[in-house]
């Protein structure tokens, strides 16, 4: 570990134990936010495969009425059925807040299209139409899944980079430099009760050696 660049005073030493308490608190908080953020994304994986799991099961019976109604009746029929049933989607964007991180929500209001000639148009048409339409919500709520994937995983890495630095090295190197200021503090102050007690000696001696040339007189 790497020992930070200041001079060994006690305002540095101070300060050092000051920002040694605000990066363990840092770090406490963040890897609580880590876990919070594993567990929104392993809930939101969960949801998203169940939606994909029954978006994938529902789609192929759409086409196959879409197949069916194609081969029961004329394709003119078919396309011209359609672009009138076609409806006009509006989609309202927002978004939520996620432990601090904002993903995306989607309302769909999809309006009614225009009717069509019911004789014409086989009766698996019908089916198939109203299927699409019912599909919709669910593939809006999956784009608004898989795009809060995307962000809480990019959410996940940054926090769990910003962990390991504080673990890893802005702690250690803190708590490095710490030993080393108050190692040099301590060393100092030995040696200043070293010269203390050797001046004490020496007046004590001079002291003695002024009374036996009195004596001595």
């Amino acid at each position: 570990m790497a020992r930070l660049r200041v001079n060994p005073t006690r305002m540095e030493l101070m300060r050092l134990k000051r920002r040694l308490r605000i990066a363990v608190h840092g770090h406490s908080l963040l890897e609580d936010k880590l876990e919070g953020l594993m567990n929104e994304f392993r809930d939101l994986i969960a949801r998203y495969g169940k939606a994909r799991q029954e978006l994938d099961a529902a789609y192929p019976a759409v086409v196959r009425l879409f197949v069916l109604a194609a081969v029961t009746s004329s394709r003119e029929t078919i396309e011209g059925a359609v672009a009138q049933a076609r409806g006009r989607l509006t989609v309202k964007a927002s978004q939520r807040n996620l432990l601090s991180v904002r993903v995306p929500h989607f309302e769909a209001d999809l309006a009614p299209g225009g009717g069509y000639s019911l004789l014409d148009a086989p009766l698996a048409l019908d089916q198939a139409v109203a299927d699409v339409r019912g599909l919709v919500p669910g593939i809006l709520e999956m784009g608004e899944m898989e795009q809060g994937v995307w962000l809480l995983m990019a959410e996940i890495q940054h926090t769990r980079r910003r962990v390991n630095a504080l673990e890893y090295v802005m702690i250690p190197n803190l708590r490095e430099t710490i030993r080393y200021i108050q190692g040099k503090l301590d060393e100092n102050e030995r040696g200043n009760i070293t010269r203390l007690m050797k001046i004490k000696e020496m007046r004590l001696r001079e002291e003695r050696e002024a009374m036996a040339a009195r004596r001595a007189r």
